[in-house]
């Protein structure tokens, strides 16, 4: 059986009739940038999301960027990171004119570890950026702790988070200003690429205002160097139909989550992912720890079924970030993690006749070494 990893044609074909209108009602009114549909998804996003300011973007790369241009970071300004996320997130840091420093993860969530963090400040540390990574929140009453100790700013990357909580408090609830990513692989995807800010901060909403916009407050007046930034109304108009499904998509994610651990426990050999207590984890990802997850890899693929690693190479590992490395903080769990995850298949309209393909097949490739 043929497994895809993900299948937006099956959640398209749930929407279309909606989808289609809003589409067309862009095209009628010809306004393709700003205008009510970008106006009505941002006050449902914040809505959504519990904020006082969502601000919608070109992408969740452009919503970090733009966030820690807001802060805004000075030279020499440290950003304490993850190394075991997407590339974006240490690239704004760079491009923002911060440098990112990489603290460990904890082996069980993957998600940045506190005491790592904690061990990193220096005074020239200006601000930490955890990772919601996979679908589940960091340990941010820990982190915040840190932050309010040394005096620090906290921005979340939630672009694989939207709806998750911890504690009782939604991704995005936390830190000065959260990003998020709609790309289309995303919970919650667009038709291309968008992204969206959170902040509960009034100036620090205007300082990202004036810089998805060159920086204008009128206009042909800038009163900074800002960029070209905004969320398509055509984009707008998509995510504002599927928002308001993002909480049973999230949960349809939870049952099969549930559903995959329930059966993946009868392998000790697999890892299955770890809930935090007192978390919504929204499951952008199911993944787990397999031996020999290169061959895992291989053999799901050769059954049909999609799978992936995320993420291959930490990014302290990568060339162009060498210079930004201390070889004296390593990241021995992050690296670990490289070798060992294997996200599997998981999106809401996923069947329970998939997952049981999904888990034959990990059987198959535990079965095979055992025999080897």
């Amino acid at each position: 059986m043929n497994v895809p990893m993900l299948d937006l044609r099956a959640q398209y074909a749930s929407i279309k009739p909606e989808i289609d209108a809003a589409v067309a009602e862009v095209f009628e009114t010809q306004q393709f940038r700003g205008g009510p549909a970008v106006d009505a998804f941002e006050l449902d996003l914040a809505a959504f999301t519990g904020s006082r300011h969502a601000i919608g973007v070109s992408s969740g790369t452009d919503a970090l960027y733009i966030a820690l241009k807001a802060l805004p970071l000075r030279p020499g300004d440290e950003v304490i990171t993850s190394p075991f996320t997407f590339f974006a997130t240490a690239g704004a840091i760079v491009n923002a004119g911060g440098i990112p420093v990489f603290a460990d993860i904890e082996p069980d969530t993957c998600n940045i570890d506190p005491a790592s963090i904690e061990r990193l400040i220096s005074p020239r540390t200006r601000c930490i950026l955890p990772v919601h990574l996979f679908g589940q929140c960091a340990r941010m009453d820990a982190i915040m702790d840190i932050a309010g100790r040394h005096g620090l700013l906290v921005i979340e990357d939630a672009a694989q988070a939207l709806g998750a909580s911890y504690r009782g408090t939604q991704a995005g609830g936390w830190g000065i200003a959260t990003a998020l990513s709609f790309y289309p692989t995303k919970n919650l995807g667009a038709a291309g690429e968008a992204g969206a800010i959170l902040t509960n901060d009034d100036e620090m909403a205007d300082r990202i205002r004036l810089l998805r916009s060159h920086g204008a407050d009128a206009p042909y007046r800038h009163v900074v160097v800002g960029v070209n930034s905004h969320l398509h109304a055509l984009q707008a108009a998509v995510l504002h139909v599927k928002l308001k499904r993002l909480a049973d998509w999230n949960k349809a994610r939870r049952e099969c989550a549930r559903y995959y651990t329930e059966r993946l426990c009868a392998f000790p050999d697999i890892q299955t992912p770890v809930e935090m207590p007192d978390t919504v984890h929204v499951y952008h990802q199911y993944v787990i720890r397999v031996p020999e997850r290169d061959a895992a890899r291989q053999l799901l693929t050769e059954r049909g079924i999609g799978c992936s690693v995320f993420y291959p190479i930490p990014l302290h590992k990568q060339p162009c970030m060498q210079p930004f490395v201390n070889p004296r903080n390593g990241c021995a769990q992050a690296e670990r993690a490289c070798e060992e995850v294997l996200a599997l298949p998981i999106f809401p309209e996923l069947t329970r006749e998939q997952q049981d393909a999904v888990i034959d097949a990990l059987a198959e490739h535990l079965d095979r070494l055992r025999r080897s």
